[in-house]
């Protein structure tokens, strides 16, 4: 296999960049119940980061780095962060999402209660986004024979 010099600088440059792309995800799904952000928009950052890496190095790395299991490992448990922490409002007494009735199980009064549960419900989304745009990617550039190829 021959290495041209662009293959390098790009791989190269992507080495480096990628961590920072991941970060600044991690940041936006953070901050994103208090200011501009939230878990979409830093589930669509992540996903750009794996996407990153199949284009600059191929499929077989990005599957090394991020698996198909692991992936749909994060798919369910998203969903599942969202809908248990709007099923604990309810359990205890309120309506779903109602974060303000996590304070009885959370040592923290109601206002920091819905705080907590706002982070709860941005990551579960930041999550599921990042897994599905990735899955979403992976089945249009494989023409969704992905898991038969590395059979």
């Amino acid at each position: 296999m021959i290495i041209l010099l662009e293959d390098i600088i790009i791989k190269t440059i992507c080495r480096l960049l990628i961590p920072f792309i991941q970060l600044f995800g991690l940041y936006v799904i953070a901050h994103g119940h208090g200011s501009p952000g939230g878990g979409f928009q830093g589930g669509c950052i992540l996903a750009a980061s794996f996407i990153l890496i199949l284009v600059a190095f191929d499929l077989a790395e990005a599957k090394r780095r991020f698996s198909e299991k692991m992936n749909n490992f994060f798919n369910s448990f998203g969903v599942f962060l969202y809908a248990w922490t709007g099923w604990m409002c309810l359990l205890l007494g309120g309506n779903y999402l109602d974060y303000g009735k996590l304070s009885k199980i959370l040592p923290v009064d109601a206002v920091h209660a819905r705080y907590y549960g706002v982070f709860a419900v941005e990551v579960g989304v930041g999550i599921t986004v990042m897994a599905i745009m990735i899955s979403i990617f992976l089945d249009l550039i494989t023409g969704g024979k992905h898991e038969e190829e590395s059979e």
